[in-house]
């Protein structure tokens, strides 16, 4: 493609998405399509000649817009909200039209400190002190890979430079029943074994109950085993429940456990002053990470990584072959040594633009209206006898149940997926279902970017709707 096709191919497809935030809100939000759909009308195999853009964006307007479930309809409070500021947008495309590939600093120097000033100013608008350090990562499970890697190299003073784990005792791990299924998947990634990940019960509001981590802590010690590393969560998945960081970080000094804090969506919240109580102890943390692509507004994928100490960090991920050596190493960053992957995307672009175009108040104000919503609609569902709240609204995410009288637990689970699958199927909203403890409830995650009152007004004269006419 030339640049003056290009230019042509970009004006439309530029036009195309304006259009389609324009106009999501007529779409269905949940996709209508059936498994296999669009496989049946893709081609088997490749063309062999070149095709045109207009072509291209014919079938995306076609074939693939149809079929999306639309994460940035209002009506869009299943899973999380993962916002895609148009700002946003043009900086991850400003991101690939520049063609960045950072090996190094040398490489692309405003890849490097771009993303060093990004990371800062993320860390200042989270009230974090500058004792913390900051790299982008594509999620937050990759982020608690890097996480439980640094834990397990400090437990087993860099184990990795001699005989790995083999002269090791066996590491623990500890985390919440509610705690995210990344954390599994990390340990098991990072070499242990799912014997060695302990999963601690939970207080009546889903927070981690610390005395039974601390007895589990305990009991391991007692039988030869070396605790290894803490996940705390900053707003759990199911519930958003917070849990006690000052306690878990109490433990984690006794015991000499990495914290690593998972604030993936809840992180966001902290750039609201008024919230910060709720992850207070976080100082002590030894890593936070949290996703300015959920909640704050970035384009997917941009994970934030923030770490108190970075050369537990960077001894753990230094790779230095003579080929990405340069004159300059002893004076910059090279976040080659701060992740997995060797290059890395200018993921920074679509934050710089993100916080330049909204500004730190705007941000504030867009997270401040969820926050207004879920509470209304909190107060509103506890007004009505039928209908209960499960766990405390500490954010923007409600966990609801309908209960009609006298129904039995498997009568209950039935009713509460059919009408969370008749709203879905309606396409005018979308919500997600969930087990919590043996029964099913239904999350309602307010934070879509259009998503105002009189949205969550016409929700909730929905949900009311829905259990009557079933």
């Amino acid at each position: 493609m030339t640049p003056d096709e290009f230019r042509h191919a970009g004006h439309e497809l530029i036009e195309l998405i304006a259009r389609y935030r324009e106009d999501v809100s007529a779409s269905s939000v949940r996709t209508r399509a059936a498994p296999g759909d669009l496989l049946a009308e893709l081609p088997a195999t490749a063309p062999d000649k070149p095709e045109g853009s207009d072509a291209i964006i014919a079938d995306v307007e076609q074939m693939i817009m149809p079929r999306m479930t639309h994460w940035q309809h209002p009506g869009f409070y299943a899973y999380f909200p993962a916002n895609a500021d148009l700002s946003s947008v043009l900086g991850d495309l400003l991101s690939s039209g520049l063609g960045q590939l950072g090996l190094n600093w040398q490489a692309s120097p405003p890849l490097t400190e771009l993303e060093d000033r990004m990371c800062d100013w993320l860390r200042q608008m989270l009230g974090l002190s500058d004792s913390w350090s900051g790299v982008i990562q594509d999620t937050a499970s990759g982020a608690t890979l890097v996480a439980l890697l640094c834990a397990r190299e400090r437990a087993s003073d860099h184990g990795q430079t001699r005989d790995g784990l083999r002269s090791q005792p066996e590491m623990m791990i500890y985390s919440s029943i509610q705690a995210h299924s990344s954390v599994d998947k990390a340990a098991l990634l990072a070499g242990f074994g799912r014997d060695q990940v302990r999963s601690c019960a939970v207080l009546s509001d889903f927070s981690v109950d610390v005395d039974d981590m601390r007895k589990q802590i305990q009991a391991d010690v007692a039988a030869g085993r070396k605790p290894c590393a803490i996940v705390g969560c900053t707003g759990t998945t199911a519930t958003t429940a917070m849990d006690d960081i000052a306690g878990l970080a109490a433990l984690a000094a006794e015991f000499g456990c990495w914290l690593h804090v998972d604030g993936a969506m809840a992180g966001s919240a902290m750039i609201l002053p008024e919230m910060r109580h709720l992850w207070n102890g976080v100082e002590k943390a030894d890593s936070v990470v949290f996703n300015p692509h959920k909640w704050l507004g970035a384009v997917f994928d941009c994970s934030v990584y923030l770490i108190r100490d970075p050369q537990h960090l960077v001894r753990v991920m230094s790779t230095n072959p003579s080929y990405l050596q340069t004159a300059a190493d002893g004076e910059v960053k090279n976040y080659r040594d701060w992740g997995i992957p060797l290059g890395r995307r200018f993921r920074a672009m679509k934050l710089w633009w993100l916080i330049r175009s909204e500004g730190v108040e705007g941000l504030q104000a867009r997270l401040r209206r969820d926050l207004e919503n879920a509470q209304w609609l909190a107060s509103q569902i506890e007004a009505e006898p039928d209908w209960q709240l499960l766990a405390p609204v500490s954010l923007q995410t409600l966990c609801v149940l309908h209960t009609p009288a006298n129904a039995e637990l498997d009568a209950l689970n039935t009713h509460t997926q059919a009408w969370c699958e008749a709203i879905n199927a309606s396409g005018d909203a979308m919500l997600t279902p969930a087990m919590l403890g043996d029964r099913w409830m239904v999350r309602v995650s307010i934070g879509a970017l259009d998503t105002t009152r009189s949205d969550v007004e016409a929700l909730w004269r929905q949900m009311r709707d829905v259990v009557v006419a079933g």
